[in-house]
């Protein structure tokens, strides 16, 4: 059985999008490019065909498997925890500590994490630890190696 997962509306509504883009512009281009191998004759020994066949059978998992997502998930609106604590959708401001680096990330459902893009997952070990924190806090996550890192909160947004 598979589980729920959390998403921004931001997240949900992008989700939704590509559905409908790989659902209608891409499945309409495969098509056309099986309908365009066919016409060259005979199709035992047609590589632009099997290739075309192929890439629609990728095509269609892929809906499939977003479809999925898409039903295992849970808008969760911005503001849901008390106000001045991070929550799910918050935009959180942090220090290391260490290195004095600042950071900035949305806080977000595994599914939409992207951390080159700034979006963190509530799951992940530095998103479960910045969760109901406050300006001013230092919150300490554990290293996979090394020491811990510890992180300040300076500024929280709502999203």
């Amino acid at each position: 059985m598979s589980r729920q997962s959390e998403i921004t509306p931001e997240g949900l509504k992008k989700l939704e999008e590509e559905i409908e883009y790989l659902s209608t512009v891409r499945r309409r281009e495969v098509a056309d490019r099986i309908k365009e191998a066919r016409d060259f004759g005979d199709i035992s020994e047609n590589a632009e065909y099997d290739d075309a066949k192929n890439e629609q059978a990728q095509l269609e998992a892929q809906i499939v498997q977003l479809e999925e997502r898409l039903r295992r998930s849970t808008v969760v609106e911005e503001g849901t925890a008390e106000k001045g604590e991070v929550a799910f959708g918050s935009i959180v401001h942090i220090k290391d500590q260490d290195s004095g680096d600042s950071r900035k990330f949305q806080i977000v459902g595994s599914t939409e994490a992207d951390l080159a893009g700034g979006k963190l997952s509530s799951e992940s070990p530095i998103g479960a630890a910045l969760i109901g924190g406050k300006v001013n806090q230092i919150v300490t996550i554990p290293a996979p190696r090394g020491p811990e890192k510890k992180f300040k909160i300076t500024k929280i947004e709502a999203a």
